[in-house]
């Protein structure tokens, strides 16, 4: 390794600023120019300019990478996570847009997508919103029934065992609980939260930077701030139609080899849509999704 360089783990994003763990010691880094391509759960080689700052220096290799963007630019969420938590409640009413988006960019990334429905103990509004999720168990993902409030033990031990070896994100809409699910999984969480919040940004308390918690070895947390839209002009037409899981059996069956799914006669995807096979809910997200990655500006 190069003199000078040390390996660390950035925990903690705002801006272009970043929380780096170097050996039980936490730095804090600022990358070269204006470049700001690092996300929380890199690896990254750095060198120190203080004892308590440095300059990120590259990048490791990432096994994945979950980020949203707009028509002109992207928000990375988070490198190298296996799992992605999507956090929705029985009141308030959650984004069922954003769920979709939220499932699309994970199997675009590779990354296991889970769905978890906190707030079951507000029993008058359980029955709808388990309705809402149905249709993402009929998918193929796993929904698991929490309630963080009134049953944390059972809510901790029905998620920290799914956590165990896995680097995993939780991300939802504001209200939905979140804070509370990481309170229970990570013990101190807040106080974590406070020293990072000081770390980045001299004291003033944030809540929107994400950030990592290492539970132990193997077993990483991050929270996501929460947010509404999930952009994802990335996404190609060609990696949006096999990140709709429910399309695959049907791909490579349409008249025309190069079918967009959208109205060309003789198309597979169409005719399962047709008869119920796809919901006509998620077939409506494809061709927005479709329209908006058409929009991005050239470069």
């Amino acid at each position: 390794m190069e003199q000078g360089i040390e390996q660390g783990l950035v925990i903690a994003a705002h801006g272009r600023h970043y929380l780096v763990q170097v050996d039980g010691v936490r730095l804090h880094c600022v990358t070269r120019g204006k470049k700001s391509d690092v996300a929380v759960g890199d690896r990254v080689a750095l060198r120190r300019t203080s004892a308590d700052q440095g300059v990120i220096e590259k990048i490791g290799e990432r096994k994945t990478l979950l980020y949203r963007s707009d028509q002109f630019k992207s928000k990375l969420l988070a490198a190298n996570v296996t799992q992605l938590f999507i956090v929705v409640a029985t009141e308030p009413s959650f984004s069922d847009d954003l769920v979709s988006r939220s499932l699309i960019a994970a199997e675009a990334a590779g990354v296991t997508a889970h769905i978890v429905l906190n707030k079951t103990d507000i029993a008058d509004q359980l029955p709808a919103a388990r309705e809402r999720v149905a249709l993402y168990a009929s998918l193929g993902y796993a929904v698991h029934e929490v309630s963080a409030r009134s049953a944390p033990e059972a809510t901790h031990d029905m998620l920290l065992p799914m956590m165990q070896g896995e680097t995993s994100i939780l991300i939802g809409q504001s209200g939905m609980g979140k804070s509370s699910l990481i309170n229970l999984l990570v013990p101190d969480a807040d106080i974590a939260t406070r020293e990072i919040s000081a770390a980045l940004d001299s004291g003033k308390h944030t809540t929107t930077f994400t950030r990592l918690y290492s539970i132990d070895a193997d077993t990483a947390v991050i929270d996501s701030p929460g947010f509404q839209e999930f952009g994802l002009y990335h996404l190609t037409e060609g990696m949006l139609e096999r990140a709709f899981r429910e399309f695959g059996p049907h791909l490579g069956h349409c008249r025309f080899y190069n079918c967009h799914h959208l109205n060309e006669p003789g198309c597979s995807v169409l005719t399962a849509v047709e008869h119920g096979e796809i919901a006509s809910q998620r077939h409506d997200l494809y061709r927005q999704l479709v329209h908006e990655s058409s929009q991005t500006p050239g470069y």
